[in-house]
């Protein structure tokens, strides 16, 4: 009985990116579909992240497809805005509300809706708009704070924006049931913008799967130490500093040690030219990878990085990325301050340093190449650990599902 039950709840996600984009909702809906809910999804045609339309796919208006018995409306989408901040901000707004139109359209048959708030939070207007109009639970997984975020990115925090911005994230999440929210340090500050009763849950990301790649991958031809950035290069990413400390080794550690640069983003070209100005040795940008080899990249290094700019929104923040690390058992230095720092810190993962302390990120790069063996081992094995624990893939999402089922209770 609870099966044909289940057959009959029908769940739409809401979210500015899914498959084949390559982001953690695709997992989600997948698993929910074989728990035996129905599932729809409201997204745009495929950009991300180089922002041009994927082969294969039209960017037309409104058009719908199925990928694993899963239905997805697909809306227009702005290309062009990897470059352009006007692009960016009218593709936020193109999917606020044509987004929105179509929610309305086809909302009324579902019994629940989630929203994968991972970009802007513009993108869960149509999620939350079928809260307000026709009552449905709406569960909202928060993977970034407004109105602090939009400071963060240099938006000047002028009287008149703090005020609409205050109103229009308060308003957000009014609209919806309930949320849940990635980093510890979110639900304080989503606390402000809504209601002391409203619930909010910590419900942080999983590590990424890899399939174990057996082909042998060497960053370079003779033995180092192999440091590794993986993800978007963007200005937030720090990598201005941690380039520079690598960089500035004394050359006793700088010949034992290479870093390595794998993914693309609007920073790239900025750091090669500081690389290539500065005659910095032994650093390798590897340009973007696809997910399914980055197992290879990370089983070749020997610690991996995982850094953001010294802004207090980003001390909130826990970059996906951290998990993955953690999972695939390499020791992390993390260039970060607040949770992702706490993390790293207090179950022993590796090193940690201040963002804009030059002389103390030189310093967990000394120590890093000087670490032996039994040293790398504690760090690896407290990763394992964390893993199968606290970011259990199969417990959060799970516990997703059963934050969405309470709903409007």
């Amino acid at each position: 009985m609870e099966e044909i039950n289940k057959m009959s709840k029908r769940i739409l996600i809401v979210t500015e990116y899914f498959y084949p984009e390559e982001f953690k909702i695709n997992e989600i809906a997948l698993a929910w579909k074989d728990k035996g809910y129905h599932v729809d999804v409201l997204t745009q045609n495929p950009t991300y992240p180089a922002g041009k339309i994927f082969d294969g796919y039209e960017n037309k208006w409104y058009t719908k497809d199925v990928y694993q018995e899963i239905n997805i409306y697909r809306l227009k989408a702005v290309t062009g805005y990897k470059s352009s901040l006007f692009k960016k901000l009218l593709k936020y707004f193109s999917f606020m509300t044509l987004g929105s139109l179509v929610s309305l359209k086809i909302g009324k048959k579902y019994d629940y809706v989630f929203g994968f708030d991972i970009a802007a939070l513009t993108g869960m207007v149509p999620a939350v708009m079928l809260n307000k109009f026709y009552n449905k639970p709406v569960t909202l997984w928060i993977q970034d704070v407004w109105p602090d975020s939009v400071y963060a990115y240099g938006f000047k925090k002028t009287k008149i924006l703090q005020y609409f911005l205050n109103l229009f994230v308060k308003s957000i999440y009014k609209n919806s049931s309930n949320l849940a929210v990635s980093g510890k340090g979110f639900i304080e500050k989503v606390r402000t913008h809504s209601s002391e009763n409203k619930k909010i849950v910590y419900l942080p990301n999983w590590a990424d799967e890899f399939t174990q790649d057996d082909n042998t991958f060497n960053f370079s031809t003779n033995k180092k130490i192999h440091f590794t950035f993986a993800g978007n290069v963007g200005k937030v990413q720090n990598l201005d500093n941690i380039i520079k400390a690598f960089g500035e080794l004394d050359q006793k550690y700088l010949e034992q040690a290479q870093l390595n640069i794998i993914g693309d983003g609007s920073h790239l070209e900025a750091l090669q030219n500081i690389v290539e100005m500065s005659n910095y040795k032994n650093i390798v940008f590897w340009g973007r990878k696809p997910r399914d080899e980055m197992y290879r990249y990370f089983n070749a290094s020997d610690f991996l990085i995982v850094s953001l700019i010294d802004k207090p929104i980003f001390s909130l923040t826990v970059p996906a990325k951290t998990q993955t690390y953690i999972a695939v058992n390499k020791p992390i230095l993390a260039i970060i301050n607040g949770d992702t720092a706490d993390i790293i810190r207090d179950n022993n993962l590796g090193f940690v340093s201040e963002p804009n302390d030059i002389d103390n990120i030189k310093n967990i790069f000394e120590q890093s190449i000087t670490l032996s063996d039994e040293e790398k081992k504690v760090f690896t094995h407290n990763c394992q650990s964390l893993t199968e624990t606290t970011f259990n893939k199969e417990k959060i999402i799970d516990a997703l599902l059963e934050l969405l089922k309470k709903g409007n209770s």
